[in-house]
C-alpha cells in the first residue's frame, strides 16, 4: 500500500509568518507578565538571553534538515543519530508538549474574554478549541493562511505599542503612575531589583514564550521549497528577537514601572489602559485573545503532523498516518482535540494556578526537544563529517555553543527545581518519560515476538 504524503502547500510567506507567529504568543502577551514580576527591568536581558540560545539550536535544526531531502522533522533526525529509542521518545514529547502549550492557550483564551464577560474560563476555552478542529481538518494552505493573519495581527499590534511608546517619551506623557520615561527602566530597585535570583527564576517563564520557535522545522514537509525557505526564516529569528521581544518590553517598562504591573493581566492591556484609552485597551485585549488562538492553531497542526511522523515510523498506531481528502491527518486531530479538552477541565478545578502549571511542564518538555536537537547536531558533525563540509546552511560556533546552550537548559531546570512554584512540574514531568520508556520496550518485545513466531510459522510450512 503507497503511503500517503502530506502536501506541500505552504509558500515562503507562509512558513515566514509561521516562524514569527510562534515566537509571538501567550507566553509574551500573558506570561511577561508574570516574569516581569520575578525578574523586574532584567527580563529584558533574558528575553535576550535566551532568544539568542534558541536561535543556535535552530541553526542547528536548520542544517540537519537540509542534510538530507527525506527529513519531516527533528525525529527522523533523531531517529538517525541517537537511533529509535531516542526518536520515539522525542517524538511523543513533542506531541505532550504542544498539548500542554496548547492546553495553556485555550485556559488564555478564557481569561482573556473575561474582560468582556463573567463567564468561567473553561467556556470560552471549548468553544475555541471546537472552531480550531474545524479549521484544522481543512486544507493545510488555510492553516497557512490563518496562521499568516494571525502572526500579522500581532505584529502590528507589537509595532502599534513601540511607536505609541516612543511618542509618548518624547513628549513626557503623564499617566497616574507618573511620566513615561526610560528611567523607569532602573528608578524602581534597579536593573535587578529581585537580585540574580528574581532573574534567574524568570527563565523558565522566558522559555515558554519561545516555544513553537521549531515549527519551522514541523512545517518542513509541507513547504514548497524547504532548501530557500527554512534559511531565510531561521536567519531573520534574530531581528524578530530584538525587535518584538526587547523593543516591546522596553516600552511597556518605561510607560508602566515593573512594580505597577500585575503578574496576572497582561501588561499590553495595561499599558492602553494607562495611557487613557479604554476602546484602545480592549481592543488590544481582542488582539491578544488572537494571539493566543493562534497559538492554539499552531499546537493542533504540532500535535497532529508529529503523530502522523510518529506512525509513519511504526512508533505509533498507523491510523494517524492515514489523511482525509485535503491531505490533512484527521485521526490525529482529533485525539489531540480530546486530551487538549482536558486543559480547558484544569482551568475549572485549578483557575488560579492553571496556567502556571501547564507553562511549567511544557517549558520542561521543550527544553528536551531542543536539546535532542543540539546532541543530534554534535553526533552528525562527528559522524558525518563529509555532510558538514558541504552543508550551504552550516550552523556557527559549533560544537562550543551546543554546550554552552545546553549548559543553560540545565541552569533553567536547576531553578525550577529551586523554585516552589514550578518543582511539582519538575518533579513530575520524569514520569512522562518513564512511561515513554516503558512503552517503547514493551512495543519493541512485541515486535521480536511477533518475529520470532514468524521465523517458526514459514518453518514448519
Amino acid at each position: 500500500m503507497t503511503q500517503q504524503e502530506l502536501k506541500r502547500d505552504l509558500a515562503n510567506r507562509h512558513v515566514q509568518l509561521i516562524a514569527i507567529g510562534g515566537t509571538i504568543g501567550t507566553g509574551l502577551f500573558l506570561g511577561s507578565g508574570k516574569a516581569i514580576q520575578l525578574a523586574g527591568p532584567s527580563i529584558i536581558l533574558a528575553y535576550l538571553l535566551v532568544g539568542i540560545a534558541l536561535f543556535f539550536v535552530m541553526r542547528a535544526l536548520g542544517e540537519l534538515l537540509l542534510s538530507k531531502a527525506g527529513y519531516r522533522s527533528f525525529t527522523d533526525i533523531a531517529q538517525d543519530y541517537l537511533g529509535p529509542r531516542a526518536a520515539f521518545v522525542t517524538g511523543w514529547t513533542y506531541w505532550f508538549c504542544w498539548i500542554v502549550t496548547a492546553m495553556a492557550d485555550i485556559i488564555a483564551v478564557g481569561v482573556y474574554v473575561q474582560y468582556w464577560f463573567e463567564i468561567p474560563q473553561w467556556v470560552p476555552a471549548i468553544i475555541c478549541l471546537i472552531i480550531l478542529l474545524g479549521l484544522n481538518l481543512l486544507t493545510v494552505k488555510l492553516f497557512g493562511e490563518l496562521e499568516f493573519w494571525f502572526a500579522l495581527i500581532k505584529i502590528l499590534t507589537i509595532l502599534g505599542l513601540i511607536a505609541m511608546g516612543v511618542v509618548l517619551l518624547v513628549i513626557g506623557f503623564e499617566t497616574n503612575t507618573g511620566t513615561v520615561t526610560v528611567n523607569n527602566l532602573w528608578e524602581h530597585g534597579g536593573i535587578f531589583p529581585n537580585g540574580i535570583s528574581g532573574f534567574l527564576l524568570s527563565l523558565q517563564l522566558v522559555v515558554f514564550a519561545f516555544v513553537g520557535m521549531e515549527l519551522v522545522g514541523v512545517s518542513a514537509a509541507e513547504t514548497s521549497s524547504p532548501e530557500k525557505n527554512i534559511p531565510s526564516a531561521i536567519n531573520k529569528i534574530p531581528l524578530r528577537i530584538l525587535f518584538f521581544y526587547v523593543g516591546a518590553l522596553i516600552v511597556l517598562l518605561s510607560i508602566n514601572p515593573w512594580t505597577e504591573l500585575d503578574p496576572g493581566e497582561s501588561p499590553f492591556v495595561k499599558t492602553f489602559s494607562l495611557v487613557g484609552i479604554p476602546i484602545a485597551a480592549g481592543l488590544i485585549n481582542f488582539v491578544v485573545l488572537t494571539a493566543a488562538a493562534s497559538a492554539g492553531n499552531s499546537g493542533m497542526f504540532s500535535t497532529s503532523r508529529m503523530l502522523y511522523n510518529l506512525s509513519t515510523n511504526n512508533q505509533a498506531p498507523s491510523s494517524f498516518s492515514k489523511l482525509n481528502k485535503n491531505h490533512v491527518p484527521a485521526n490525529g486531530l482529533w485525539i489531540s482535540t480530546l486530551v487538549v479538552s482536558a486543559g480547558a477541565l484544569l482551568s475549572k478545578l485549578l483557575p488560579e494556578q492553571a496556567f502556571g502549571i501547564v507553562t511549567s511542564i511544557s517549558a520542561i518538555c521543550f527544553i528536551w526537544v531542543w536539546s535532542v536537537i543540539l546532541v543530534s547536531h554534535l553526533k552528525y558533525k562527528k559522524t558525518r563529517p563529509e555532510l558538514h563540509a558541504k552543508s550551504k546552511f552550516k550552523a556557527p560556533l559549533t560544537p562550543f555553543i551546543n554546550y554552552v546552550v545546553l549548559a543553560m537548559f540545565a541552569v533553567v531546570l536547576v531553578m525550577m527545581l529551586i523554585s516552589d512554584e514550578t518543582r511539582p512540574a519538575l518533579l513530575l514531568t520524569p514520569v512522562w518519560f518513564l512511561l515513554l520508556y516503558v512503552l517503547y520496550y514493551s512495543r519493541r518485545n512485541k515486535e521480536e515476538k511477533g518475529k520470532v513466531n514468524s521465523k517458526i510459522e514459514s518453518t514448519f510450512r
